[in-house]
């Protein structure tokens, strides 16, 4: 190789594939050198500089800030040597990346498939369980809580949109934390929270503290879903997966079928309950919130007591852990099916180390006991938001974009229908209870004792004087423009009733809950409020109609078939196959709604909707944990569930827009919602014979 400098330099490769480079300095004199040169003799010293001090010595072309040519080389060989050392690191990185998944599929099948997994798919199911019902309790516990702690409509779906916002940004935390901490850790973290903050919001008298009690508690259980799913696919072997993440779908439905059952059982019973004084109180419906944490107790006790996921330790260089953790599941499994004398063969795992996990092992022995702890969650946030940014590498940009897509158009059409369905059957019970109010106009009553109720009546100009109101229920009554004079209430229990622009004179109001809120703008001429009720009145004999629970239950119910369909073929037919079709039909089903003429119709649209759409749901999960790699599995389906709440928030102030406006407009939406995700999901890869990368 010539030198740029004359050196006329020599390059020769040796059979280890290192570079030795040497002088054509002329025969016997060249040397060979690699790194430094050798020390030069006295006497081979320039005559030019012969009897100079070293101090003074100097390379001319220093004064001109230009480099010595033997530094230019010596840079330029260290920078040769660096290079070569990278790339044959990279090599056996790719090497080793490469053969840990088929290495890994390997030691699955020998572990075989037995009690080790189905002990684990019940934990997790119990998990998924949990975050099920904890989508139902704000729904049945509204009616009653609005009531007991005073909410306003705009505090009501302020609720509503919190909640679902705290499992948003929780999919998105724990999703990316689970890549870093482990699924089993950042699972007993995600329980924990939702435990202790649900517990909270069951006896808590203020809605302020109920608001932020049941935002923490969704943030919590919202990071369920990414990590049970990543959690499970990694001890399953490949013809399993399928089939068996498919079955764990049905958790979600019991957990529905679990929050209507219950609630339907505890909520209208007012007397399930107990008081301390007037300002402490329980009633049934905080004892509803607090049997629907038993799930999720379930499942964090269960947790507790299952290992960590093997590919992740393997992942995170931890060889040793991750062959304890395989070596149990074989034992498990062969001991259970009859062969105890089965051993587990495997001595040797590919554990590939990166430069970042070597950062945290130097500075962990470094420092004083915070500053490792800064350096370790600090270096642990980089590496969620590095692994965040690289689901946009060239090979994984395009079918996460698919995903997007799929996600957000079936979450957009069912929970936005999700929403539509019960908000339909209440306008329907409201036309139905408006069609047959009575009116009473200018009526006229004196020294009359009004001892029944009075129910669904308007009354407009009349009179009433010295009258008594004892002992009943007012129920959607309105008085407008009417006078009370000298009159005598007592003991009133009022729901939905109002006065408006009433002129009351000489009346007296004992131990009622008609308070400011009821009189709109009313002239009161020495009107006496005694003993008023404390909070607001709760009516479960309306406010908690059964058929809500029913339509629930029925909803949640339905599903059933389809589940089971799509756990049978999933692996047989394909998941590209199962989304599409499943999307397809639930397109289909969708135009049925606009025969929705009554409730009954309603529910039985509904029904055949949930039972098409679920197989859907069931193929996306299934896809969306094979598609990413081990160390972006938690972050990447984190992100498209945080992107299925998203479209669920948007959905339900679209759709709830709508109510007794017309249905044309959400039943177009859904459709087109469901034809664009169906269409799309034929465009991504079957991964049905793909092994975990």
């Amino acid at each position: 190789m010539d030198d740029p400098y004359q050196n006329n330099v020599n390059q020769q490769m040796t059979e280890g594939g290192e570079y030795t480079y040497t002088q054509d300095g002329g025969g016997q004199d060249g040397y060979p050198y690699q790194t430094d040169y050798p020390p030069q003799e006295e006497d081979a010293a320039s005559d030019a500089t012969e009897g100079a001090d070293d101090d003074e010595q100097m390379y001319e072309g220093e004064y001109q800030g230009v480099p010595h040519p033997d530094e230019i080389k010596e840079a330029r060989r260290a920078a040769r040597m660096e290079a070569r050392r990278k790339a044959r690191m990279a090599k056996e990185q790719e090497e080793e990346e490469e053969n840990l998944p088929e290495q890994y599929e390997a030691i699955m099948e020998d572990c075989g498939h037995g009690r080790f997994q189905w002990m684990l798919f019940f934990v997790l199911g119990l998990a998924l369980m949990a975050d099920g019902v904890d989508g139902f309790v704000v729904g049945f516990v509204m009616p009653s809580a609005e009531r007991d702690m005073c909410i306003s409509n705009s505090d009501k779906g302020l609720l509503g949109l919190l909640v679902y916002v705290a499992m948003m940004v929780g999919a998105l935390v724990w999703g990316g934390l689970c890549d870093k901490m482990g699924r089993r850790k950042c699972l007993i973290y995600v329980l924990t929270i939702d435990l202790v903050f649900s517990f909270l919001s069951c006896f808590t008298q203020s809605y302020g503290f109920f608001l932020f009690f049941r935002f923490c508690s969704g943030f919590g259980i919202g990071g369920s879903i990414p990590i049970v799913y990543t959690y499970f696919t990694e001890f399953l072997q490949m013809d399993k997966r399928g089939e068996h993440l498919s079955w764990l779908c049905m958790f979600w439905m019991l957990g529905g079928l679990y929050a209507s059952f219950t609630a339907w059982g505890i909520i209208p019973h007012y007397g399930w309950g107990f008081a301390i004084g007037t300002e402490f109180q329980i009633h049934s419906w905080r004892i509803f919130v607090f049997v629907c944490l038993f799930p999720a107790l379930a499942a964090l006790i269960g947790v507790v007591f299952m290992p960590e996921s093997p590919r992740f330790l393997l992942e995170n260089a931890r060889h040793d852990e991750a062959w304890m953790v395989l070596r149990n599941v074989h034992d498990t499994n062969w001991k259970a099916k009859g062969e105890p004398e089965r051993v587990f063969t495997v001595t040797n795992i590919k554990t590939p180390q990166t430069q970042e996990d070597e950062f945290i092992e130097i500075q962990s022995d470094t420092g004083t006991a915070f500053q490792r702890w800064t350096v370790r969650h600090m270096t642990m946030l980089q590496q969620v938001m590095a692994n965040i940014m690289s689901l946009s590498a060239p090979e994984l940009r395009l079918q996460g974009l698919f995903l997007v897509i799929i996600w957000f158009c079936m979450a957009f059409s069912y929970h936005g229908l999700g929403v539509w369905f019960p908000d339909m059957i209440k306008y329907m019970q409201y036309e139905e209870y408006e069609s047959k109010v009575r009116v009473f106009h200018r009526e006229r009553v004196e020294h009359f004792h009004f001892n029944f109720s009075l129910v669904n009546q308007v009354h407009r100009e009349g009179e009433y004087i010295h009258d008594k109101f004892a002992n009943i229920e007012i129920k959607s009554v309105k008085f407008e423009d009417s006078l009370f004079e000298n009159c005598y209430f007592e003991d009133i229990r009022s729901t939905n009733t109002f006065f408006e622009n009433c002129t009351i004179k000489n009346t007296v109001f004992y131990n009622t809950d008609l308070w400011q809120e009821k009189f709109k703008d009313c002239r009161m001429e020495n009107t006496t409020f005694l003993h008023p009720k404390k909070g607001c009145h709760l009516n479960f004999q309306e406010e908690n109609d059964i058929i809500i629970y029913m339509v629930s239950f029925l909803g949640s119910l339905a599903v059933l078939p389809g589940n089971i369909i799509s756990a049978l073929f999933m692996d047989k037919i394909g998941r590209i196959r199962i989304i599409g079709g499943s999307m397809l039909v639930s397109s289909a089903c969708t135009f049925l709604l606009l025969l929705s003429f009554s409730q009954g119709a309603v529910i039985c649209w509904q029904c055949l909707f949930y039972g098409a759409s679920v197989a859907a749901w069931n193929g996306l999960e299934v896809i969306s944990v094979e598609l990413y790699p081990s160390a972006k599995r938690g972050t990447a389906f984190g992100i498209l569930n945080g992107i299925c709440k998203f479209a669920a928030i948007l959905a339900s102030f679209i759709f709830a827009a709508f109510i007794g406006v017309t249905k044309i407009v959400p039943i177009f939406l859904a459709f087109a919602a469901l034809v664009c995700g169906g269409l799309v999901a034929l465009k991504l890869p079957e991964t049905r014979e793909k092994i975990l990368s």
